[in-house]
């Protein structure tokens, strides 16, 4: 199938009965700073170059930021880090992403998550994210050559880590900022980044440095 094949039948998924009472919730109360917009309020769909060799896996969409707008990391604090750093490393032609019709386009780049829907207090079960684990999947299986994949926080290295099974080292390497890990049988190579959440950004522990280094490292690694 291809990415817009699947990403017509992902935004229609209901499969999981929290987290469609919650998208829905959010989409139809709002943010008081929103109120006048209407809310996408539904499974957020991969974004970038279908023929991308980089690979950005985060979490899950933010209630009030790609829940809102309906585009990965577009409309929140998260996807101000990103794409400036996208913006910086050249795979993103604009530095900033308000709503889906803003112009940004990504070059060699696709950015998705392991839960496409928006989870209470930003936390998927474990059943939620084994369950959209399949979306992810069919993702990487049409993109012709992904080459490097960038897990954003934990919880998205381990599921990809997972999503490759044998061909995954043992023992898994930690997760950590910057790990690197390689997998055989001609699988992508993983790059490890702390998730651009205000509790790391606000926090000092994820800084626009450590970020920029992550996207230079994914930009050799493609040379």
């Amino acid at each position: 199938m291809s990415l817009e094949q699947i990403n017509a039948e992902l935004v229609e998924c209901r499969l999981c009965p929290r987290l469609v009472e919650w998208r829905e919730e959010v989409a139809r109360i709002k943010r008081a700073s929103f109120r006048e917009e209407d809310y996408w309020g539904r499974p957020v769909p991969g974004f970038g170059d279908p023929a991308a060799r980089l690979v950005i896996v985060g979490l899950a969409p933010a209630a009030h930021g790609a829940n809102r707008t309906g585009r990965m990391f577009t409309g929140d604090r998260s996807g101000d880090w990103l794409y400036r750093a996208l913006h910086r490393a050249g795979f993103a032609n604009q530095p900033e992403a308000v709503d889906r019709t803003d112009g940004l386009t990504l070059d060699d780049c696709y950015i998705t998550a392991i839960v496409h829907c928006a989870p209470p207090d930003n936390k998927p079960t474990a059943e939620e994210r084994a369950t959209c684990a399949r979306w992810l999947d069919r993702e990487l299986a049409a993109l012709p050559t992904p080459r490097v994949l960038v897990t954003l926080g934990q919880l998205s290295y381990n599921q990809v880590l997972r999503r490759y099974g044998a061909q995954a080292p043992r023992p898994r390497p930690r997760f950590g900022h910057g790990v690197e890990v390689e997998l055989s049988g001609g699988a992508p190579r993983v790059l490890a980044s702390y998730h651009p959440s205000q509790q790391n950004t606000f926090t000092g522990r994820l800084t626009e440095p450590m970020l920029d280094a992550i996207f230079t490292r994914a930009r050799r690694l493609l040379t």
